[in-house]
């Protein structure tokens, strides 16, 4: 015990906490048990995730700790602090945003800003962590993919792209780690209620002129997103999977959750690419 962690809970480790899935986690995987850092980059933003954990009588099981993913100095400064706490049990990589844009239009800049934070970030702190959990020979890391990491979508290719390099990551970490009694699980959410397109969206500049060639397009897709915020699934249900996964014996690599989103997979997994393709022009057709 420590007075980091007083009655010597499990830990886990949140990253990007302040909203979303990232906050939901937070809160249910204290309900579970765990001591929780709940890590974000801007530590104002740190009022929802207390108030979430009010309401469910957990705020003296959460940690709030400063952690941008995609600052190197950041993630130094948090090695040396996994080193004074002296256990993660449980890895949630969570930080991250959704840039949309055409791929011919999105700078060099944007892509490389959605990478780091989506994907180097996770690598970063995935290797922070690692040590400490294989010196102990457990722990578990669950990385936050979505359904964008199994299919591409047009107009979103910087995030898919992104979350096609999760995927693969995980794979091949899954394989490395799995001597050393480390699980590695991939999380994959369809279209939930986390406000990652309906608010604040990143569109890439260009993409959002009309003197794109591409405007049509954009305009369909915003008009698709928009359509389907009716039908977006309660982000609960994915915070209480991420807990239920944390305690069990034996991970799976993959959870897909959300409404029809297996169906979606299998789907696009058996279909020829051309039938899939004429799927998607219909679903884009402006």
């Amino acid at each position: 015990m420590s007075l980091f962690n007083p009655e010597g809970r499990p830990v886990a480790l949140v990253t990007g906490s302040s909203s979303g899935f990232g906050l939901l986690c937070t809160v249910e995987l204290a309900k579970a048990g765990f001591y929780v850092v709940a890590s974000m980059r801007n530590l104002e933003k740190k009022g929802h995730v207390l108030q979430a954990a009010k309401e469910s009588g957990v705020e003296e099981r959460i940690y709030l700790y400063r952690l941008d993913v995609a600052s190197a100095e950041s993630v130094a400064n948090l090695r040396a602090s996994v080193e004074r706490w002296g256990r993660i049990d449980v890895l949630v990589n969570n930080a991250g945003f959704a840039l949309g844009g055409f791929a011919e239009e999105v700078t060099l800049e944007e892509w490389r800003a959605q990478f780091e934070t989506n994907f180097f970030g996770l690598v970063h702190v995935t290797q922070t962590i690692l040590p400490v959990m294989r010196e102990r020979r457990q722990g578990r890391i669950i990385n936050m993919s979505s359904i964008s990491g199994q299919m591409g979508f047009p107009g979103l290719s910087p995030y898919v792209s992104s979350k096609f390099a999760v995927e693969g990551f995980s794979e091949s970490l899954r394989l490395e780690v799995a001597p050393f009694g480390i699980d590695v699980v991939l999380i994959e959410p369809g279209s939930y209620a986390t406000g990652i397109w309906s608010t604040g969206k990143r569109i890439a500049h260009k993409s959002t002129l009309c003197t794109s060639p591409y405007a049509s397009m954009m305009s369909a897709l915003d008009s698709y997103l928009t359509a389907g915020e009716m039908k977006l699934g309660n982000p609960w249900e994915v915070a209480e999977r991420v807990a239920q996964i944390a305690v069990i014996k034996r991970a799976a690599l993959r959870y897909p959750l959300g409404r029809g989103v297996q169906i979606i997979m299998k789907i696009k997994q058996w279909l020829p690419w051309r039938i899939w393709e004429k799927l998607m022009e219909r679903t884009l057709k402006s």
